[in-house]
């Protein structure tokens, strides 16, 4: 996988509990700039101006680096880990991935959980920005 042109846009569904959760993880720890969230549950979110649907950016994880490459599922995650690269842990979690016969694997393990993503716990956002996840 190529690296990346930082920072970039990270495109989550913020209703799903699990997915901000672990989206908020990652900006938590991005003190270098390299990511910015953007939740597609907002009423303000427009899929038009990156040319992608809407039930495309709902169904998987996303991620637009500022040269336009877009990564979605398994490499969307790569794309996140590589945001940090003094991480021993999240450069081995890219490495593994990336391994011929994890990547199949993972990808697979990727669509199941897209799958049942829609069942999982919601979260609900409240009036105002106190409980919306951290950088738009």
């Amino acid at each position: 996988m190529k690296q990346p042109a930082f920072p970039v846009l990270v495109f989550y569904d913020g209703t799903c509990s699990v997915c901000a959760a672990e989206i908020e993880h990652y900006l938590r720890r991005d003190h270098a700039g390299r990511l910015s969230a953007v939740d597609i549950s907002s009423p303000a979110f427009d899929p038009v101006p990156y040319r992608i649907p809407l039930a495309s950016f709902i169904y998987e994880l996303h991620v637009i680096d500022v040269q336009g490459e877009v990564y979605r599922g398994v490499d969307a995650f790569r794309a996140i880990w590589q945001a940090f690269p003094s991480s021993s842990l999240y450069c081995a979690l890219g490495r593994f991935i990336s391994l011929p016969l994890i990547y199949p694997v993972a990808t697979i393990v990727y669509k199941g959980f897209a799958r049942i993503r829609p069942y999982l716990p919601k979260r609900h956002h409240c009036a105002g920005a106190m409980c919306r996840t951290g950088r738009h």
